[in-house]
């Protein structure tokens, strides 16, 4: 009778309480389970890594590393690499300066024009830079010709469209009218509010916009080269024909500073997320935070 009891009764039925799943585990409780790593993505894994690396490869065995520390010492570099290097902080600080507020205030009072300020910001890439540049020396004023100022300008107009969606991605992270509102019933005015509120929450993304804009600037060699600037794509291309091994360790050297950058960008945005539990931020994209299981499941 006790076993009959147990299993409920005459009729045989079991209470769910009682009733095991797979392994002796309860029906409610949810399996592990194994993640698999089908085979076609290895090989497609496979075959980027083969077409990206074999590249590089022969760019390291042509160049030899005689070249490398050759690099530092040839005629032009120097001078070459420091144009570069201000024309990029120039550009990065008018593009934050002029892209932040803006995104802010579409986001707060404009969220209906998002759609169309995505279309006008495209306009850079879709536009040929040789079309952008000689309309812009047609129409500069006298005081900016010959100057790395009105190059810096052009610059901000070519990282519009990446240090817009960047930042675009980052305010979608969390929700910033209910911040902003928090923040003004506080007593805080809006640079304060945008100082210490906002921009805390976009630092990822605002570093996001800034490595895009320095690897825009250290690579971009139309405009440069057609306003008579040698820039450092504009150095490379001069002294590719005398000095091959040279320029081709120089473009490696370029091309391995902005991995470097790129992963940084990776380290830092996953690290600051994982101390405030937000959003990751990752060049375009937002991953969402993941919630626990006590706020999505249901309640005991």
């Amino acid at each position: 009778m006790a076993t009959v009891a147990r299993q409920g009764g005459l009729g045989g039925k079991v209470p769910p309480q009682d009733r095991a799943g797979p392994g002796g585990s309860p029906p409610g409780s949810k399996q592990p389970r194994r993640r698999s790593f089908p085979v076609w993505r290895w090989a497609i894994l496979l075959i980027a890594g083969v077409f990206f690396l074999i590249p590089l490869y022969a760019g390291l065995r042509f160049a030899g590393l005689k070249a490398f520390g050759e690099v530092f010492t040839y005629p032009g570099f120097g001078s070459a690499v420091g144009l570069s290097l201000r024309l990029a902080v120039i550009t990065t600080i008018l593009t934050l300066v002029l892209m932040v507020p803006t995104t802010v205030y579409v986001h707060l009072r404009l969220p209906q024009i998002r759609r169309t300020m995505e279309g006008i910001t495209i306009l850079p890439i879709v536009i040929p830079p040789i079309v952008l540049i000689i309309g812009v020396l047609k129409v500069a004023p006298w005081f900016l010709l010959g100057t790395p100022y009105l190059l810096a300008l052009v610059y901000v107009i070519l990282a519009m469209p990446f240090a817009y969606r960047s930042l675009d991605a980052g305010l979608r992270a969390f929700d910033l009218k209910t911040m902003v509102e928090a923040s003004n019933s506080l007593g805080a005015g809006w640079p304060t509010t945008l100082w210490r509120v906002v921009l805390p929450n976009i630092r990822t993304a605002m570093l996001s916009a800034t490595v895009l804009t320095v690897a825009l600037v250290l690579g971009e060699f139309t405009m440069a080269s057609l306003a008579l600037y040698e820039t450092f794509p504009v150095w490379i291309v001069q002294f590719e024909q005398n000095a091959g091994p040279v320029t081709t360790a120089a473009s490696l050297l370029a091309l391995f500073v902005t991995w470097i950058l790129l992963m940084l960008i990776v380290t830092v945005g996953s690290r600051s997320a994982r101390k405030r539990g937000g959003a990751q931020v990752a060049l375009f994209t937002v991953a969402a935070p993941q919630e626990s299981s006590q706020t999505t499941g249901e309640p005991e």
